[in-house]
């Protein structure tokens, strides 16, 4: 099955088909929900009016968010964005706010001593201090998009790893189920292995550290 796959194209098409919607709609869910969590993080007012709503927010599967994001914006490619987008905003949102509020307070008394201002102890002490979590929570609401996207795609895709597996159980084609779940897993794990390319070369205090 997966050779077959593979010399038609299919497989390598239908990779890069998911994988445009997962990034492109993460880049849109990362975008918001980095600054919005260290600005969580840091101002409390801020905290105590947006935290209920992301706790409402945040239960809900992607899968609950299929009907609606059909109903706003049809079938097409914005829909697929908008699902990885609304699926992984809340969960990211958590885990920056989390790290952001993790930063050793002495850091930022210190910084304070020595005349730093507001924007550069943001800079300079707490998204530094922060962003080694800030990559595993990336890390993690990554593959939490790529589940959003399977979703989408099974219930209202014409291409895509979704569309594949979906398909391939309406013509009881266990092989190309199993290769639909194996390239899931392939193109994740090497997304992953970028990611941690980026932070070994970008952030270096947190290899070092690791290190010891």
């Amino acid at each position: 099955a997966a050779l077959a796959l593979l010399v038609d194209g299919t497989l390598f098409n239908y990779i890069l088909v998911s994988a445009r919607r997962v990034l492109l709609g993460f880049v849109f869910s990362a975008g918001l929900g980095i600054p919005l969590g260290i600005l969580l993080g840091t101002t409390r007012m801020v905290r105590w009016i947006v935290q209920p709503i992301i706790s409402i927010i945040r239960p809900l599967p992607s899968l609950a968010w299929i009907p609606l994001s059909m109903l706003w914006l049809g079938i097409g490619e914005s829909q697929k964005y908008a699902i990885v987008f609304m699926g992984t905003l809340a969960p990211l949102v958590v885990f920056v706010t989390d790290a952001t509020l993790r930063v050793e307070p002495i850091y930022i008394r210190a910084a304070q001593n020595l005349g730093a201002s507001s924007t550069r102890i943001m800079w300079e002490v707490i998204f530094p201090s922060a962003l080694p979590s800030i990559v595993s929570a990336l890390k993690v609401t990554l593959a939490l998009a790529w589940t959003c996207i399977i979703s989408a795609e099974m219930v209202g895709s014409m291409n895509g790893l979704g569309f594949l597996i979906w398909n391939a159980k309406d013509w009881s084609n266990v092989g190309q189920v199993i290769v639909g779940m194996l390239a899931i897993s392939v193109t994740v794990l090497a997304l992953d292995t970028i990611v941690r390319g980026v932070e070994h070369r970008f952030i270096p205090w947190h290899r070092d550290k690791k290190k010891r």
